[in-house]
């Protein structure tokens, strides 16, 4: 199977044929497979080198004159490291761009710290108005980003990894997709978490919702699915833990619930080892999620 990133440059190659609009903007991470788009359109594949500053405001001036730019790099490059210019440039300025990242939480364990961003949604989450998608498997990938880069002037956040479900799901760039049903608590999910959570929730009397698009979170399905399963919900989350423990308090503020948030906790782990190790350390292995899910549902599984 390809990787999520190995769909990318060729959809957003076919997306700059497509549409005038378009424009991609490069700090030298994912260059090469937009040789051939560059060659075709050279005023619109633009490489700034190793300056993520200048990629985010350079993708806002695109912005600014009427584009839609698509920003490519690192999470910890595309997010963490020019937050200021992400902030004022085109929040503060009120244009939009398709924000893609790669790496992840921690999909480089060997690139160190400085490569891993775990809190990149939670980040962005303190700004208004971003759509945040996190597909699962290449499939969905694909369509996303083709949903983000239709998404008119928005301002969205497309977060591809290495890791991937074994199958592709029809998401809508929208809405919550219920996978499992059942009586005794709600599991939310998201993105590459949705192979082992279901694994970990086997025989389970528990419903399962599968997120690939977080912000906006989907209150409404949410409570679709409390209604017949109770308001215990457990997070599974592919980046800092808690990030949408507040989205859940929201939806049922009215009602009285638990919610625990499982992700990637704050330590940081030093020995970087492989990707399979940070999962299991992060108790995001499908035992570990048993273990945590079960211990928090009690009898009630």
């Amino acid at each position: 199977m390809d990787t999520m990133r190995d769909r990318f440059a060729p959809v957003v190659s076919q997306l700059l044929d497509e549409d005038p609009r378009v424009a991609v903007v490069l700090a030298e991470i994912g260059a090469v497979p937009f040789e051939e788009a560059a060659r075709r359109h050279p005023d619109r594949v633009v490489n700034v080198g190793i300056r993520e500053q200048l990629l985010v405001g350079a993708g806002a001036g695109l912005a600014l004159t009427g584009m839609r730019p698509v920003l490519h790099t690192f999470a910890s490059f595309l997010v963490e490291r020019p937050f200021e210019q992400v902030k004022l440039d085109f929040q503060h300025q009120g244009v939009g761009a398709v924000l893609v990242s790669a790496a992840a939480s921690f999909d480089w364990p060997a690139g160190g710290f400085t490569h891993m961003s775990p809190g990149d949604v939670a980040l962005l989450d303190t700004l208004d108005g971003w759509t945040v998608h996190v597909p699962g498997h290449p499939d969905e990938a694909e369509t996303l980003l083709r949903h983000a880069v239709a998404a008119g002037d928005d301002r969205v956040y497309v977060r591809l990894s290495a890791q991937a479900n074994l199958a592709g799901r029809a998401v809508d760039g929208h809405r919550f997709l219920p996978v499992r049903a059942g009586r005794h608590g709600v599991v939310v999910a998201v993105g590459p978490t949705l192979d082992a959570t279901l694994e970990a929730t086997e025989g389970l009397d528990v419903s399962v919702l599968y997120a690939t698009t977080v912000r906006p979170f989907d209150a409404a399905g949410l409570r679709r699915a409390t209604d017949a399963a109770g308001t215990d919900v457990v997070l599974v989350e592919p980046y800092l833990s808690g990030t949408s423990t507040r989205a859940v308090n929201d939806a049922l503020a009215d009602l009285p619930h638990r919610v625990l948030g499982l992700g990637v906790g704050r330590r940081e782990l030093r020995r970087y080892g492989t990707v399979e190790e940070h999962v299991a350390a992060q108790g995001l292995d499908a035992r570990s999620l048993r273990e945590r899910i079960g211990g928090f549902l009690g009898a009630r599984v």
